[in-house]
């Protein structure tokens, strides 16, 4: 499995407020972050993987969904994750 136990506590702590912290929006961003380059590097090498590419798009949408929800309830706190994880180009 590509995402094991070590590897989400290590995500959650450095970007939540603690390896238990699964439920706050940076952590959760950081989580959806890190499936989505995986999945995106799995879909250069497979292009013709729509299961993966429908679950792509789908936790695309639950990131922006997140980020929306941080840009309504705390500007600072979206401006710092998008820089943590450069997410705008």
């Amino acid at each position: 499995m590509y995402l094991a136990k070590e590897v989400k506590e290590k995500i959650f702590e450095k970007h939540g407020k603690g390896k238990n912290d699964t439920g706050s929006a940076e952590g959760q961003i950081a989580l959806f972050t890190h499936r989505i380059n995986h999945l995106t590097t799995h879909l250069k090498n497979n292009p013709k993987d729509f299961n993966t590419e429908r679950s792509l798009v789908s936790l695309v949408g639950k990131r922006r969904a997140l980020l929306d929800y941080l840009t309504k309830k705390d500007i600072l706190r979206y401006r710092a994750i998008v820089k943590e994880l450069n997410l705008r180009k």
